[in-house]
């Protein structure tokens, strides 16, 4: 077993260094239906309530995995057999009323005056009081303890505690946070520009951690830039503000030998030219119906010309739902066959929702099985 768990890990590691390798690794399957974790987890109906963490990562071992970047196996407990039910509603998901630190946010000038009266005081108050070494032994202590849980047969990956500058529409609502982006351009520059000033100083805490704790040097960035249609906001008002200062705060761990990675919701097509040229050197996701071109994507390159590390899967808003077995086994001979010769690592899309029928999930998993067994041949 443990010459299994080494072989596993080394797996993901060689694949993220582009080393040329017989298997592909399967990266985190969440899935969210209660009753499809535990057949896959060979666990009991009602096991998942009762021991969550320790039926979700029996999936995860089960189905091969290889790695994992965010870790949260209690997530599926917010999730019914149709889907979210009776969650409380929040900005982006019909609140009627958007109250933040004792100020209502009905109108564009609202969430300027939020901005400029408590978020820009507390972004400068928090980058002057930045303390590194605590930072970092935050992160190398976070990811120990989860590294420890998943034991040695998957390895851990980087996702979330390298920070970068983001819209604020889940804190003042789409609306009226996307008019004042629209009106109050010089508003929004400030705040990415704050924000940029802290994520850089975190970012530093990140490249020390990654020094210090020799984590494996892969992360994801994941933000939801884009709808079906495109940005969500023009691409140019990006280039203006938004984009110099995103390059600007990971600077500090571009420098070290992490691969930093977007994962794709909607259609990213403008931005991801413009990712590559700010250090990303891969990516992750690809809403294919909405006009992600895979096989374009995986022919590019780094801005050092190297090539782009593509975590691969089959689509969760229209394969596996909808589609059959047989329609999986295309998907994936498909990402396997177009997909980059080194670096390539298959998974899902994203968050496989409740309604996946079980010969779907099973065709999957055989599938990730096979191919991380045998490769492309």
């Amino acid at each position: 077993m443990a010459e299994t768990a080494a072989g596993n890990s080394q797996l993901v590691l060689d694949t993220i260094a582009h080393r040329s390798v017989k298997g592909i690794p399967i990266g985190l399957l969440h899935i969210m239906e209660h009753g499809m974790i535990e057949r896959l987890a060979g666990a009991q109906p009602g096991d998942y309530r009762r021991e969550p963490r320790r039926v979700y990562l029996r999936m995860q071992k089960n189905c091969g995995v290889g790695f994992i970047d965010q870790f949260i196996p209690e997530n599926p407990l917010e999730m019914g057999a149709h889907g979210y039910e009776g969650r409380e509603r929040s900005a982006t998901t019909g609140a009627e009323r958007i109250e933040r630190d004792g100020l209502l946010i009905d109108s564009p000038e609202a969430v300027v005056d939020h901005l400029e009266r408590i978020v820009f005081p507390w972004l400068a108050k928090a980058a002057a009081g930045f303390d590194e070494a605590k930072r970092c032994r935050e992160i190398l202590a976070s990811e120990a303890a989860v590294q420890a849980e998943l034991g040695p047969e998957i390895l851990k990956t980087g996702f979330g505690f390298i920070r970068f500058p983001c819209f604020a529409y889940s804190t003042y609502g789409y609306a009226n946070y996307f008019m004042a982006y629209a009106l109050y351009p010089e508003v929004m520059e400030r705040h990415f520009s704050l924000q940029a000033d802290y994520c850089r100083l975190n970012n530093r805490a990140a490249a020390r951690a990654y020094r210090e704790g020799n984590l494996p040097p892969l992360f994801r960035l994941d933000y939801d830039m884009a709808d079906s249609r495109g940005t969500l906001v023009n691409i140019k008002s990006l280039d203006r503000i938004w984009f110099p200062h995103f390059a600007r705060s990971l600077e500090p761990v571009l420098k070290s030998p992490v691969r930093l990675i977007w994962h794709c919701d909607g259609n990213l097509m403008e931005m991801v030219p413009r990712l590559l040229e700010a250090g990303l050197a891969g990516f992750q996701g690809f809403q294919y119906e909405d006009g992600m071109d895979y096989e374009r994507i995986g022919r590019m390159k780094t801005r050092s010309g190297e090539p782009l590390f593509i975590w691969a899967g089959v689509s969760v808003t229209r394969t596996l739902p909808r589609g059959g077995p047989e329609d999986v086994k295309r998907e994936l001979d498909w990402l396997v066959r177009t997909g980059p010769p080194t670096g390539l690592v298959l998974g899902v899309t994203s968050s496989v929702a409740p309604g996946v029928s079980y010969d779907n999930l099973r065709t999957l998993t055989e599938g990730l099985r096979y191919y991380r067994e045998h490769g492309r041949g």
